[in-house]
């Protein structure tokens, strides 16, 4: 059985903000930018893995929630409890200086972790935590 990983889905607040970060800062390219119903989509990905997306979403992708449902995911969201994505890099402490330097929002500085990565943490515009990953040298 051949299983790959194709979307995953980050909930933002504001989409403008998430693309100057993600695309920006990150260097990742838009694929898509779809609004229905008032809300938008924008699935962004990196040139080097071209079968795998992020979707940038909104906290609550439902026109019918009610407002108690939509104030509870913004209050999730503005907390950093919705999601979290790692990333891997060759060169974790590049990576952090260059998303440091464009202002990213510093969780953890690059670290050697006990279970054999080189990691450093940042949080997104809207609030989610995105760790950069760098596998040992061999």
């Amino acid at each position: 059985m051949d299983i790959n990983l194709s979307t995953c889905f980050i909930a933002v607040d504001d989409h403008d903000k998430a693309l100057a970060f993600y695309r920006d800062v990150l260097g990742m390219e838009v694929r898509n930018d779809v609004g229905f119903e008032g809300m938008r989509w924008v699935t962004l990905g990196s040139p080097a893995q071209p079968d795998v997306s992020v979707v940038l979403e909104p906290p609550l992708a439902d026109p019918n929630a009610s407002p108690a449902d939509r104030q509870a995911m913004a209050e999730l969201l503005a907390k950093g409890l919705l999601r979290g994505v790692i990333f891997t890099t060759d060169d974790v402490d590049a990576t952090f200086e260059h998303i440091r330097a464009a202002g990213g929002d510093v969780l953890q500085e690059p670290t050697d972790q006990p279970y054999g990565v080189r990691d450093c943490a940042f949080r997104d515009p809207a609030g989610n935590m995105l760790r950069f990953n760098q596998r040992p040298k061999e």
